[in-house]
């Protein structure tokens, strides 16, 4: 790292370790920032369109179905800015197989495990605030059981780590995090600014907090995901945003450099405004993308119950239809344990929503075969 390249010390400080490499402490927040015409204004859209998705989510009638994808969603993009090539569809098709023991390869592993951090994260915080120790639990379960399993999963590291390309080292990395000793420092200024009732926007609050604990990066493994993490559940503690309807991630993988680029910039040029612009405009264009996907499966939905005319023979095709929007790929076995209704009863109603053209067999074993809604994927994945 040259400390060259950080030359605005607003930010924060490089210093020279005894070991003879530079390292990069960050100041506490809040830094001063200059609210431009342009910031205010990319705040004031974010505000307003997320407050639409708040609203338009609360209004759904099915809106609890839905938090199954768009968690599942969040989940695929954001372990793809770390290399992961999962699909939402390879998810999907494992979790319809888990009755067969299907093993899932490393990557699709490792966005399972994105999905029972993000779930456990928000039943989590009904009953713990949001801490370190509950970062500490949810990386626990980000990284159980996959590559990163043996880097201490569940606690923030005891050594040194650092960014760059494959094959760098302390001294040739891009940017080199506190070291241990200042990175337990900066660690307890950032949940003392997390708990410090503020008169600064939340929105603001939480672009902060997202570049603070990348900066500190206080995980050998899964910061970044931790990271992202943390976004979703400040804005679900903070009421900006009720349900976890957000794919933030879709929109930093999209723009992976800008997203990777601005937050560097942050600790050399102190580039707080252009950050959080970023961060603004990521919220505002997403979350008007997640309320188009959402009205658009309202309507695929009300317009899949003309079709299917419930009558008495499918008495759970309903809560089938349902179930069908929260997994767009799904098998018998998985409806007769998710619904508690007997086998016959949901292959009864398979076979209807096949027949009225909702659903399609996408596997032909005589055990556990798989179904799939490509118009509920289409949506989910646009």
């Amino acid at each position: 790292m040259d400390p060259k390249d950080f030359q605005n010390t607003s930010a924060g400080k490089v210093i020279l370790t005894q070991a003879g490499y530079w390292a990069f402490i960050p100041n506490p927040l809040p830094p001063k920032l200059n609210w431009s015409d342009a910031l205010v204004s990319a705040l004031s859209r974010a505000e307003r369109e997320l407050s639409r998705l708040n609203t338009l989510s609360d209004a759904f009638p099915f809106n609890r179905s839905l938090i199954v994808p768009f968690i599942r969603q969040e989940a695929v993009f954001s372990s793809r800015i770390e290399g992961t090539r999962a699909s939402l569809v390879e998810l999907y098709v494992y979790e319809s197989g888990q009755l067969t023991f299907l093993e899932p390869d490393d990557d699709t592993r490792e966005v399972i495990n994105y999905v029972r951090a993000l779930e456990y994260g928000l039943d989590r915080v009904k009953t713990l605030p949001i801490s370190l120790r509950l970062i500490r639990e949810m990386h626990a379960h980000l990284m159980k059981g996959v590559r990163g399993e043996l880097l201490t999963p569940g606690e923030f590291r005891r050594s040194q780590n650092w960014i760059g390309a494959s094959g760098s080292t302390l001294k040739t990395a891009i940017f080199v995090p506190p070291p241990i000793d200042e990175m337990l420092i900066t660690l307890d200024a950032l949940e003392k600014f997390l708990h410090t009732t503020s008169q600064i926007a939340p929105l603001v609050r939480a672009g902060m907090l997202h570049y603070q604990f990348e900066v500190i990066h206080p995980f050998l493994d899964g910061n970044g995901r931790i990271g992202r993490l943390l976004i979703i559940l400040l804005l679900n503690e903070w009421k900006l945003l009720k349900q976890p309807f957000l794919n933030l991630s879709v929109f930093f993988e999209t723009h992976r450099q800008e997203y990777y680029g601005h937050l560097l910039d942050v600790s050399r040029k102190s580039a707080w405004e252009k950050w959080l612009t970023f961060f603004f405009d990521g919220i505002s264009s997403q979350a008007i993308r997640d309320t188009g996907r959402i009205e658009h499966l309202v309507e695929l939905k009300a317009h899949y119950l003309e079709r299917i005319q419930p009558s008495g023979r499918y008495t759970h095709l309903v809560a089938v239809l349902n179930m069908v929007f929260q997994r767009p790929i799904l098998s018998i076995r998985q409806v007769e344990a998710s619904l508690g209704i007997p086998y016959m009863s949901a292959e009864r109603c398979i076979e209807k929503l096949v027949i009225v053209g909702i659903l399609r067999m996408v596997s032909r074993e005589k055990r556990n075969r798989l179904y799939r809604a490509d118009e509920v994927l289409a949506i989910l994945e646009s």
